[in-house]
C-alpha cells in the first residue's frame, strides 16, 4: 500500500464524495482515504490521527463554515507536504488564482471527468500543476485582459536563467517533470536541479509558491 499515491477529500455534496472515492478505488496506483464534509471536520481529524499525511487533498471551495479558500493556509500549516487540488464548480478568475496563490497545486472544475480528475491527481504528484482545459482557458483569458502581450511576455525573471525561466513557464502551465524534461531535451535529474535553484533563487519553499509569485507579476 505504501507505493500508492493517498488521497484524502474535503466535499460537502455526499454524492460526489462517493463517486469520486469509487472510481479512485479502481485504479491500483491511488488510493483514497479520509473524507471530510467540511475543513473544520478534517482539521479536527488531522489533531487526531497526527500519522494522516496524504500526498494529495481533493478540496472544494464551498463548504459550510470555513471555505476551501480560507482552510488551504491552515491545512498547509498543518500538512507541509501534501499538495492541494482543488475540485470546484467555482470558476472565477479571482477564485482560482487565491487558490494558486494561497498554495494550491492545481484547480480542477467538477465539471471535468472522473478520468480527468484522476489523470490531475497523478501529474501533481509527479510534479506538475494541473488545471483543467476550462480553467485554463479562464487563466489565459484572465492575464490577457489584465496585461498587454508585451507585460505577459516580460514574467521572465532576470535573475534568473534562460533555461530556469523556460521551466518555471512550463511549471505554470502545468506540466510534470518528465514531460518537461522532454521538451527541453534534458534529464528528469537535469530538471530536478534547476527547479531547486529556481527555488533558492526566488526565496521560495515548493513549486505554488513559485507560481504564485509569477502569476503575480513579482520576478524580478
Amino acid at each position: 500500500m505504501s507505493n500508492k499515491i493517498i488521497v484524502g477529500m474535503v466535499e460537502d455534496n455526499k454524492v460526489i464524495r462517493e463517486n469520486v472515492a469509487k472510481y479512485i478505488g479502481f485504479s491500483e496506483d491511488v488510493e483514497m482515504t479520509h473524507q471530510a464534509g467540511s475543513v473544520e471536520s478534517l482539521l479536527e481529524y488531522i489533531d487526531v490521527h497526527q500519522d494522516y499525511k496524504p500526498h494529495i487533498l481533493l478540496l472544494d471551495i464551498g463548504l459550510p463554515g470555513m471555505s476551501g479558500l480560507e482552510g488551504i493556509s491552515i491545512i498547509k500549516s498543518k500538512l507541509p507536504d501534501t499538495d492541494i487540488v482543488m475540485l470546484t464548480t467555482f470558476e472565477e478568475e479571482e477564485k482560482i488564482l487565491n487558490a494558486l496563490c494561497s498554495g494550491a497545486s492545481a484547480y480542477i472544475s467538477k465539471k471535468t471527468s472522473l478520468k480527468s480528475i484522476l489523470d490531475g491527481i497523478r501529474i501533481v504528484y509527479n510534479g506538475g500543476s494541473y488545471m483543467s482545459p476550462e480553467i485554463a482557458r479562464e487563466i489565459f483569458s484572465y492575464l490577457v485582459r489584465s496585461n498587454s502581450p508585451q507585460e505577459v511576455v516580460n514574467q521572465k525573471s532576470t535573475v534568473l536563467t534562460d533555461r530556469q525561466n523556460e521551466i518555471l513557464e512550463k511549471l505554470v502551465e502545468g506540466k510534470p517533470y518528465r514531460k518537461i524534461a522532454e521538451d527541453l531535451f534534458i534529464s528528469v535529474e537535469t530538471v530536478r536541479t534547476h527547479i531547486k535553484k529556481i527555488y533558492k533563487t526566488l526565496h521560495v519553499n515548493n513549486k505554488a509558491e513559485a507560481i504564485s509569485m509569477y502569476l503575480k507579476g513579482e520576478l524580478k
